[in-house]
């Protein structure tokens, strides 16, 4: 078995379609996404401080004298991937049902002035803070990682809101790979949580504290959020 990084999460769910990666760590969207379209299935979830879910975020500059979602409106909003559940899905959807937008392109083009997609949640809360965007939507909270670089992160960038929960990123797997495998994989992962060494590496890498079981109705949620976006956002 050999790693392998994909560009974004679109691409690693085609890559998961085609058979070239059998095991894909993906977030709640590119999970719901690959169940869908190649009936890749989840068998373990990330866990984060704890909790087997978590928040976006909206940052804006504390200077900024924004206060509110309306307050939002013509302004340029900067988002990490349109496949990415909390730099984009969730907020996306928040904002459709707070304004009545009917699209994500509306949203994008006629709610903001413009969008700047900016390939990762770091670099969409550093376009605000930089001046390049007016929002970021991002993990929460993506601020504490970017601390050493800029120090003065949580003071320049403001939280303006939270969306509801959002189910952890996944770890899953193609449904070509043997059940037996897929219990080794499952098995190999879940030991991780008893290795202080491992567990180090995926909190270095992807911010997990500890892996645990997962089970697609856990998923609900996003397959319902991910119903209204697939026909908007050019995720087909």
């Amino acid at each position: 078995m050999k790693g392998q990084v994909m560009t974004n999460y679109t691409a690693l769910v085609e890559a998961m379609g085609s058979n070239q990666v059998q095991v894909g760590f993906i977030p709640a969207f590119g999970y719901v996404q690959a169940n869908e379209q190649y009936g890749v299935e989840v068998i373990l979830k990330s866990i984060r401080y704890g909790s087997g879910t978590y928040k976006a975020q909206y940052l804006v500059r504390s200077d900024s004298g924004i206060e509110s979602f309306a307050d939002l409106e013509g302004k340029v909003w900067a988002y990490g991937d349109q496949g990415s559940t909390s730099g984009y899905l969730f907020p996306a959807n928040q904002l459709m049902e707070e304004f009545d937008i009917e699209s994500a392109a509306a949203l994008e083009s006629e709610f903001f002035s413009g969008s700047i997609q900016t390939g990762g949640h770091d670099n969409s809360a550093i376009a605000v803070y930089e001046g390049d965007a007016d929002v970021a939507t991002t993990f929460d909270d993506v601020r504490t990682e970017l601390e050493e670089e800029y120090p003065d992160v949580m003071e320049k960038l403001t939280v303006l809101d939270y969306t509801d929960e959002i189910p952890n990123d996944t770890i899953s797997v193609t449904k070509e790979l043997d059940k037996e495998f897929v219990q080794k994989i499952k098995d190999t992962f879940l030991s991780f949580n008893d290795d202080e060494e491992m567990i180090q590496i995926m909190d270095d890498v992807y911010n997990w504290d500890a892996i645990d079981e997962a089970t697609d109705e856990e998923y609900q949620v996003v397959k319902d959020t991910y119903a209204k976006f697939k026909d908007t956002i050019g995720m087909e």
